[in-house]
Formats: C-alpha cells, sequence, structure tokens
C-alpha cells in the first residue's frame, strides 16, 4: 500500500494549483504550426487538466486558478464545471485577459507549442484570495512547478502549501517543467522540455521540502536534482531534501516509484510497466498519468492499481488529439481492462464509443420539443396564402417565441427542445434557439428524398463543420427493411455516411424512421420499425436519439430491450407527429410509459392552421404565438399526465 495518508470526509478530493488555459489545436496532422488552417479548442493548462481528469474518473476535484473576464474564461469554467469540478475558487482577473496555447502535430516527434501567456490571467492569481477553509476542505492539493517560476504565482503557491499542511492534505507537486515559461528559450520553442539552469533548480529545492510527493519525468528530476543527464544523482539530489515519494515518469516504459532511498540503478527501483500503444499526440499524457495515479490514491489502491490506471490513462490521450478532452472516463477505463479492447487504440470502435457517451453531458430525462424544420410545407402554406415566402423566416422567429412561452409558463427549463432548419427558411429561428439551454435539432436531409439525399451538399462531412456541438443532427429516412435491395444498401450507405460524420464532427445524431405507406402492412408496423432499428444497430450505427411513430406498449418494451442489448448509452425515443390531430396525439401517449420513452417531436399539428391565417394576414403575431402556445401546453400538460390517463383508461 502507499505510504500517503489522505484525509477521509473532505468533499474535496483533490485541489489543483496552477495553469489554466484555452488549447487551440491544429487539426491538420503532419502540418506544420504555420501551416495550420483550422484550430480545435479545448480546455488547457497541466493543472486544469489534472482537475478535469480526476473528475471525469469521479472523484471531486477543485480548481485554484484566475482567469479573464471574458468569453476565454467562461469557456474554461463552464468545461470545467460541466465535467463535475468545483470552480468556486477561480478569481475573475478584470483586466488580463485568459492564457491560450497554439499547438500542432507535426509527426511522432514533434509537437510545436506557442505559449501565449504574456502577462496572462492564471499568472496574476491573488494569493490573499487564496482560502483556509477551502483547502481544510480539501484530501490533496496538487501545484505545478510553473506556478514556482514567479514571485507572484510563488506567493499562491506556498500560501496554499501552507494551509494544506495545518490541515493534513496531502501536497503533490507536479514538476512540469518548462523552460519557456521559465524565461529560458525564444518564445517559439514551447515544444522543449529541457534546459539545464541552475536558478530554476534552486528556486524548485527551496520548497521541495513542502511535498509529500513528487511526480515528474527524468528530465524534469534533473532539473529538480540538478545533475543533468544522471537520473540516480539527481534521484538522490531530490532525496536528500524531501522524505517525499517519488514518482518518475518514463514513458512507454512506465514509472518508477521510490517510497525510501534511492537505489543504484533506476531500472532496480519499484517499476510499474506502460501500455505499448501507437503515438498520436504525446501533449496531455503526462496530465492523464497523473490523472489516473491521484484517482487511484485517493480511492485507495496500492501502487501496482494506481500505477496501472495511471499508465492506462496516459496511453489512451498519447493516441488521441487533444489533452483534456482526451482524457478517458471510468466506463472506457473498464473497457480496457476487461480483455476485449482492440491492441490498436484508435481502432477501437467501442472504446471510441465509450469516449463520446459516457462522458458528462447534458441530460434529457424528458423532451417536449416543437418541430419546424420543414421547408417545403412551409413553401406550400405560403403559396396558398399567396404570400412571399420571403415571410417565412419571422414566422419561424415566432415559433421561437411560441416556445419559449410555454417553457416559461409551464416551467420547462430542462426539458425544452426545438427542431429548425438552418436554411434561409430558419437561420434566424435556429440562432435565436442557439445557446438557450434548450434541446436543439436541425435535419440534413433533402425533404421527400428516397434514396436519401442530404440537403444543400454532397459531403455532410464538410457541412457538419461549420454546425455548434449543441445541436443535434436530424435525419428522416423514409425506410423499410423489406425495400428493394438496391434501395436499401444505397440509403444505408447515406446513413453511414452521417454516422461517421457526427463522430468526427461531434454532434449528436437523431434517426428518424418513417415507413414507407406502399409498404405498410397494417398491424405489422411496429414490427417493422423494430426490424428497421435492429438493421442499423446490425451496420454499426448507434444514434444517440431514435424519433419513431408511436408503438403499442409491447413495441416500446421491444425497443427497449433492444437498447439494453445493443447500446445502453443511447438517450431514448421520441414520438414523431405526422401531422396527426392533437387529439390523436394525446389519446397516444397514454400507451408511452415506457422509461425508453422520452417525450415528443411534434410540428405541423401545432402550427399548420395558424400559419396558414398569419401568412394570409388574418391574424397578428401576437394571436399567432398565442394560438401556438396554447396547442403546445396541450401537449406538453399531456404527456406529463400521461400515466395519469393510462390509469384512469384501465
Amino acid at each position: 500500500m502507499s505510504t500517503l495518508k489522505f484525509p477521509s470526509g473532505r468533499p474535496i478530493d483533490l485541489a489543483c494549483l496552477g495553469r489554466l488555459a484555452v488549447d487551440l489545436y491544429a487539426q491538420q496532422f503532419g502540418s506544420r504550426l504555420e501551416d495550420a488552417r483550422s484550430m480545435a479548442m479545448y480546455l488547457g493548462g497541466s493543472s486544469a487538466n489534472l482537475a478535469f481528469g480526476v473528475a471525469r474518473l469521479g472523484l471531486r476535484s477543485g480548481m485554484l486558478s484566475r482567469v479573464g473576464n471574458e468569453q476565454m474564461g467562461r469557456f474554461l469554467i463552464e468545461t470545467l464545471e460541466n465535467e463535475g469540478c468545483d470552480v468556486s475558487q477561480i478569481q475573475i482577473d478584470p483586466e488580463r485577459l485568459t492564457g491560450q496555447v497554439l499547438l500542432g502535430l507535426k509527426d511522432r516527434d514533434t509537437f510545436p507549442l506557442l505559449f501565449m501567456r504574456e502577462n496572462c490571467a492564471d499568472m496574476a492569481i491573488d494569493a490573499a484570495q487564496i482560502q483556509e477553509s477551502y483547502l481544510a476542505q480539501c484530501r490533496a492539493l496538487a501545484i505545478t512547478g510553473t506556478h514556482l517560476s514567479t514571485p507572484g504565482t510563488r506567493a499562491a503557491a506556498l500560501t496554499a502549501l501552507g494551509y494544506a499542511r495545518k490541515h493534513g492534505a496531502v501536497r503533490v507537486l507536479d514538476i512540469d517543467y518548462r523552460p519557456v515559461l521559465w524565461g529560458l528559450t525564444s518564445r517559439g520553442a514551447g515544444e522543449n522540455r529541457y534546459v539545464a539552469d541552475a536558478n530554476v533548480t534552486r528556486q524548485l529545492q527551496e520548497v521541495l521540502p513542502e511535498f509529500d510527493l513528487l511526480v515528474g519525468t527524468e528530465e524534469e528530476f534533473f532539473i529538480a536534482g540538478g545533475v543533468a543527464n544522471d537520473i540516480v544523482a539527481s534521484l538522490r539530489a531530490v532525496r536528500a531534501l524531501t522524505a517525499a515519494t517519488l514518482v518518475v515518469k518514463r514513458g512507454a516504459l512506465g514509472c518508477c516509484v521510490i517510497e525510501g532511498a534511492v537505489p543504484n540503478d533506476i531500472d532496480a527501483a519499484p517499476t510499474y510497466q506502460g501500455e505499448r500503444v501507437e503515438v498520436l499526440n504525446v501533449l496531455g499524457a503526462g496530465d492523464a498519468f497523473l490523472s489516473g495515479l491521484m484517482t487511484g490514491l485517493l480511492q485507495g489502491k496500492n501502487w501496482t492499481e494506481a500505477t496501472r490506471m495511471a499508465n492506462a490513462c496516459g496511453a489512451i490521450v498519447v493516441s488521441r488529439h487533444a489533452c483534456s478532452a482526451a482524457m478517458p472516463t471510468r466506463e472506457e477505463l473498464a473497457h480496457w481492462f476487461g480483455g476485449s479492447r482492440n491492441p490498436k487504440v484508435d481502432a477501437d470502435e467501442q472504446l471510441a464509443h465509450l469516449h463520446r457517451v459516457s462522458v458528462a453531458r447534458p441530460q434529457w430525462d424528458e423532451l417536449c420539443v416543437m418541430a419546424f424544420d420543414h421547408r417545403s410545407q412551409f413553401y406550400e402554406l405560403a403559396q396558398e396564402a399567396g404570400a412571399s415566402d420571403d415571410r417565412i423566416p419571422a414566422l419561424k422567429k415566432l415559433l421561437v417565441q411560441a416556445a419559449g412561452q410555454v417553457e416559461e409558463s409551464r416551467k420547462m427549463q430542462g426539458y425544452t427542445g426545438v427542431l429548425i432548419d438552418g436554411g434561409d427558411y430558419g437561420r434566424d429561428a435556429l440562432a435565436s434557439a442557439t445557446g438557450r439551454g434548450w434541446w436543439v435539432g436541425r435535419p440534413v436531409e433533402l425533404p421527400g428524398s428516397r434514396p436519401l439525399r442530404f440537403d444543400g451538399t454532397r459531403s455532410i462531412g464538410s457541412a457538419l463543420i461549420h454546425w455548434p456541438t449543441e445541436h443535434v443532427v436530424k435525419c428522416l429516412v423514409h425506410y423499410h427493411p423489406d425495400d428493394a435491395c438496391a434501395l436499401r444498401l444505397e440509403q444505408e450507405q447515406k446513413v453511414l455516411e452521417l454516422w461517421e460524420a457526427t463522430r468526427e464532427s461531434g454532434n449528436e445524431l437523431l434517426l428518424e424512421i418513417i415507413l414507407p405507406k406502399t409498404l405498410i402492412v397494417p398491424g405489422e408496423e411496429d414490427a417493422a420499425v423494430l426490424r428497421a432499428v435492429k438493421r442499423f444497430y446490425n451496420l454499426g450505427v448507434k444514434p444517440e436519439w431514435w424519433k419513431l411513430a408511436p408503438m403499442q406498449p409491447k413495441g416500446w418494451a421491444a425497443l427497449e430491450a433492444m437498447l439494453a442489448e445493443r447500446d445502453p448509452y443511447c438517450r431514448g425515443a421520441v414520438i414523431l407527429g405526422l401531422n396527426q390531430p392533437i387529439a390523436h396525439l394525446v389519446d397516444s401517449f397514454r400507451y408511452a410509459t415506457n422509461p425508453v420513452v422520452k417525450g415528443f417531436m411534434v410540428g405541423r399539428s401545432l402550427w399548420v392552421d395558424a400559419s396558414l391565417r398569419w401568412l394570409a394576414g388574418d391574424i397578428d403575431d401576437q394571436a399567432f404565438v398565442g394560438e401556438v402556445a396554447r396547442n403546445f401546453t396541450v401537449l406538453v400538460d399531456a404527456w406529463r399526465n400521461r400515466r395519469t390517463m393510462l390509469r384512469a383508461v384501465a
């Protein structure tokens, strides 16, 4: 067992003090940073990565740092908070900007780094704002070496360490040596991991006695010990100053753990083997390693178990783009150690699926959605009313108002949604609905197409690049498992193309299946829909949502069993409307009590009549919004009361 003694019964497992910045990763692999065409934005900074990684693995972490009072600072706070990290101790700087880092992936050994941290917010963390009462609630405190490099950050680190020592928290130093952040290299040499410097060694050695656990690479122990290229001599110099446990990260070789005297040969130290994987990106691997190590230790695991977690976390992250976003979940580690993983990490489809679906994400236990993603139907309404289709964008913005009105009147925060197209008709309405905490879906199918075609593009993957991640991709496919073979295969290939595109873009996928009328056999509709769902699972398509016509209780039960077997992380099914009368939909809800049915997505039933009269000039904006809101309210109330209706009928 570890000799580290973590106090128990405290609400924060690990507090992390240090760098909190935005990582901007080049999306072109094999490219110089100078030639990057696009960047992906992630949470970054070694301390922030640690806080994020530990939270993702199920512990309660807290972040002690500072961000600017601007969009990037809010992005970092929201990202940590969404992962379950406590952000109450993040200071807001009224003057400085949040730090940023530009990163590239040139080849297996070249990872250009450009730190844009001149007078940035996290390097201005205020020691006076660090609260003793907060550190008293923490089981451990982790600090990075960067925050020992300037007088201000050093004061903050020492203040936090003093409080941690007073209250018995385990104190951890991630040496995290970045010569550029100590002013030892040109600003463009952020990739350089080691420059010998007596001043840095002295400053580190002054604080080494404050720590219970030191973690670093061999190069980082060279700088801490002050003996270049001699790991044993460096470790002995460190040991002369502190009794802390020393963990030496050795890449693919794994790591060494030294709790007592330093042996004559590093290979004689207790060694825990690493994982053999193909490296895509080493950036963030050390932070992932420490996340796994601290999680294991804080859970009471011994060194064998904790380092096994640490090495696995590091191995997974080096196979992926990004640092924080690449961190594994508990479910991924369970798969990793479960004996069925693919030795080639980037080819492990189940691991990739778990990384997508087992992370923290907004919960939609119930979902009431107003659908007005229709295009041809609105055009036809305008023609019937003798109105220009130029009025349709304003009409769709009024529908957003109606949805918002019902959300407020029925206290639907957390389960309101809309389906809106992103073309000329719906673009403004879609923008007004985005960012409100609603479920927002957006169609990709060419209306009425069979075989399936995508609207406005032959390359759906290139189109999704421009979508906000919060938009759910909705695809309606007129499909029957008994379609003619050529037609069925063509449609399936389109769905597979869309499936792969959403896996890359990060958007969730809602797959809507409507049986062609010519193939419907009365009384067998539910069975045909279930066969269609099963067929897509057989193809490897695992959408987050299914949108289906109302089924009988046996049909919903069969769907529940299928999801439990094929994809237990599927969010569930929602009921489509098919322009049925509202009374018919209300009646159908009483059969939808199975927990797999999360709600409804209904469109024309709510707004067709009112839209025709508004376009004809027979009613004004207020009357239109009021009528649609009343219709939507009827469905919302019926959905909420569906179990009561079923008992009344019984």
